[in-house]
């Protein structure tokens, strides 16, 4: 049996759909921002490009293609305190040509390149980190949008009929949805996690019956097997020990009905399901 603090984990971290059209649109030119940093003039680009093919016979099966680690276990060089504080390879041209044991007994072995070799290896490196964006940041260019809406709409429609209606309204809360989220992978991504990235987190409520009959009512600000804490409508801190089935505890949780489901959606359901949603303007 799921435990009640999985459920409750679970559900404040899921967000309604009701405020869905209110989340705004990421800046690309935000996410794409470059770390000024790393920031160089261009190098020689025949340099770099020997580089690159230095890289890939030397370090590529250790650091990985796009330097943040391969198959052979080496460190992610975009992270390497080494590499961001090398300027034009004095730190790195010492560790490749002679090599070095780490602090946790990993070693990398010396590499027999040239110091020519070696300046273009670092080049090539120093010309990947300029390029670097946030963590999972988009690649560089235009945006490239995806054509989700390959689902069938009025399957769809029966999907959400059975499974959403008793909740949610084409002609009530979802009433222009379409509109208001215009992006259909936006639009995807808003029904399956069950509200926009921005919106309001619905709380989660509990009626508590203690043995001698007392009932006290409140949001949840914390739920395990042994212990409940929630807020009453004075704005006063309750806890409870919990043991058994002593106090009973009833919980609301508004977001359950969509964590229940996500099990149950295949690529098929989401698809259509997303397509029905589109045709709602």
């Amino acid at each position: 049996m799921v435990s009640a603090s999985w459920l409750l984990a679970v559900g404040l971290g899921c967000q309604i759909l009701v405020a869905a059209g209110q989340q705004q649109q990421p800046d690309r030119a935000q996410s794409q921002r470059l770390y000024p940093a790393l920031q160089r003039p261009s190098g020689d680009v025949e340099l770099i490009a020997r580089g690159r093919a230095l890289y890939g016979i030397s370090c590529r099966a250790c650091h990985g293609i796009d330097l943040r680690g391969g198959d052979l276990g080496g460190p992610n060089l975009l992270r390497s305190q080494l590499v961001l504080r090398d300027q034009a390879g004095e730190l790195m041209g010492p560790v490749i040509r002679g090599g070095q044991v780490g602090s946790g007994g990993s070693a990398m072995p010396a590499q027999p390149l040239s110091d020519e070799d070696i300046l273009a290896v670092t080049a090539y490196i120093h010309d990947v980190l300029g390029t670097a964006s946030r963590q999972g940041g988009p690649p560089l260019g235009e945006a490239f949008e995806l054509d989700i809406l390959v689902g069938d709409p009025a399957v769809g429609r029966d999907y959400f009929i059975e499974n959403c209606s008793s909740c949610h309204s084409p002609s009530g809360d979802l009433q222009g949805l379409a509109a208001r989220i215009s992006r259909p992978q936006e639009l995807q991504n808003t029904w399956v996690r069950g509200g926009a990235r921005t919106s309001e987190r619905p709380p989660v409520t509990a009626r508590v019956t203690m043995p001698s009959g007392e009932t006290v009512e409140g949001v949840v600000e914390r739920l395990s097997d042994f212990l409940l804490v929630l807020t009453d409508p004075a704005g006063r801190h309750r806890s409870f020990s919990r043991q058994g089935e002593n106090p009973v505890i009833e919980l609301d949780d508004p977001m359950a009905g969509h964590r229940q489901m996500l099990p149950r959606y295949t690529d098929t359901d989401i698809h259509n399901v997303t397509a029905y949603l589109a045709t709602l303007k």
